[in-house]
């Protein structure tokens, strides 16, 4: 029996937002819906089908955080950062993911993290070098599952089965996402094991509008809060993630796995990216956060930098990463 034919509409119909040059020839085109919201229901940026159901993958990890803390989580701001985080597998992040776990008297064994090398381009290579095995704490999204972990010690629920997408957890953490961020219209598994929750893009960019400009003593002002102070927790060096959030005042942002992203600024707008051919190599979604977020009177030199991504040939520029104009559509 033939299984019917997936809909691929949002991703087919999105408009080319992207082209990749070399020696003024297009040498890629990427196709991408990008949204902006306002806060008062408005989309000042609005590419494709941005209402339509995306697996937002990681970028969905400070929502998730905000569940926990809406349960009792109670955390330092670096290590409530981690725990929105897909850190780079650094020492410091591995040894706070031990810090958070210890806060409930649990080991690393404690984690349900599919066993990794760590996600950070120089912390790979030193791991690869030294013949380091993957363990589940280097994984990028352990600090996520001991914020879980931590969080149903102190709801006094098991530990062994925390991503079961039928513990109370895991139908918590679906209650807040279907109220923050929109109607969950399919669920699946994450890379991590962790339940995984379809929303519409749109909502997603509201939500993290609302995370940045939500009052610091609120709990979605306290997850703000924590990825504003400690943005290397959120990524890693070397990660546009953190630069990102180093270079624009108030802004928090998270990357997710196949060319998503989102990001909210302090005024309470939200945006929201998903590149449709999930670009592997993350400079389409990279030059259309920094060009939404300038679109939308963003303007730092770091954010020129981070905008800036140079094609180039035998070690000098011979091209671009250029971004399409995002204030017509």
């Amino acid at each position: 029996m033939t299984a019917p034919a997936p809909d691929t509409t949002a991703l087919d119909d999105a408009p080319v937002l992207v082209h990749v040059t070399r020696g003024g020839f297009v040498e890629s085109a990427h196709r991408a819906t990008l949204v902006a919201t306002d806060g008062d229901g408005g989309t000042p940026l609005r590419h494709g089908r941005v209402d339509d159901p995306v697996l937002p993958r990681s970028s969905l990890k400070p929502v998730q955080a905000l569940a926990m803390v809406r349960l009792g989580l109670d955390l330092p701001s670096h290590l409530l950062a981690l725990v929105c985080s897909s850190h780079s597998g650094e020492a410091v992040h591995r040894e706070a993911v031990a810090e958070i776990l210890a806060t409930a008297d649990l080991g690393l064994d404690a984690l349900r993290t599919t066993p990794s090398l760590p996600l950070g381009e120089l912390e790979h290579a030193r791991w690869l070098a030294a013949g380091e095995a993957p363990t589940p704490v280097a994984m990028d999204c352990s600090g996520k599952h001991a914020g879980m972990l931590v969080t149903c010690v102190l709801q006094g629920w098991p530990t062994e089965t925390y991503l079961d997408p039928e513990h109370p957890l895991q139908v918590a953490i679906r209650e807040t996402v279907a109220e923050v961020v929109g109607p969950v219209t399919h669920t699946t598994v994450d890379g991590c094991g962790a339940p995984l929750f379809a929303v519409p893009l749109s909502g997603l960019a509201a939500a993290f509008g609302s995370l940045a400009g939500a009052d610091a003593t609120t709990d979605e002002g306290r997850v703000a809060a924590a990825m504003r102070t400690a943005p290397e927790m959120v990524g890693g060096t070397g990660r546009d993630v953190t630069a990102f959030m180093r270079a624009v005042p108030g802004l928090i942002a998270k990357d997710g796995a196949e060319s998503v992203y989102a990001a909210g600024l302090d005024d309470g707008r939200g945006i929201a990216i998903k590149v449709a051919d999930g670009a592997p190599v993350a400079r389409a979604r990279q030059g259309l956060l920094a060009h939404a977020l300038m679109a939308l009177g963003a303007d730092t030199p770091a954010l020129r930098e981070l905008a800036d991504q140079p094609v180039l040939g035998h070690g000098r520029p011979v091209g671009a990463v250029e971004v399409l104009d995002l204030t017509t559509s």
